[in-house]
């Protein structure tokens, strides 16, 4: 199920918002679900993220929006993109 950007099922079980103080644009709810994931231990360190393509897939946006989330969750040093390796959850301790 589809709740305003993010996906309800196996791999994304919460609801973003936009009119209840949550972020409003795609791109941010995407970054703030996977941030949650990683803070929780749910995405552990050295975890391998899925495509970006397989990421827009699963939240059900475009592929530019997943690109302009991933860059948010590089600039807040959640992850870190091995160029033709992947993007991976960087340790945060």
């Amino acid at each position: 199920m589809r709740v305003h950007g993010v996906k309800r099922g196996n791999l994304s079980d919460i609801a973003a918002h936009g009119s209840d103080g949550g972020p409003r644009f795609a791109y941010l709810r995407v970054a703030e679900d996977i941030a949650r994931r990683i803070r929780s231990g749910e995405l552990a360190p050295g975890t391998r993220l899925r495509s970006e393509r397989d990421l827009a897939e699963h939240y059900e946006v475009a592929f530019h929006t997943v690109r302009r989330a991933m860059r948010v969750l590089r600039d807040r040093g959640l992850i870190l993109s091995i160029h033709g390796k992947g993007t991976y959850v960087r340790d945060l301790q």
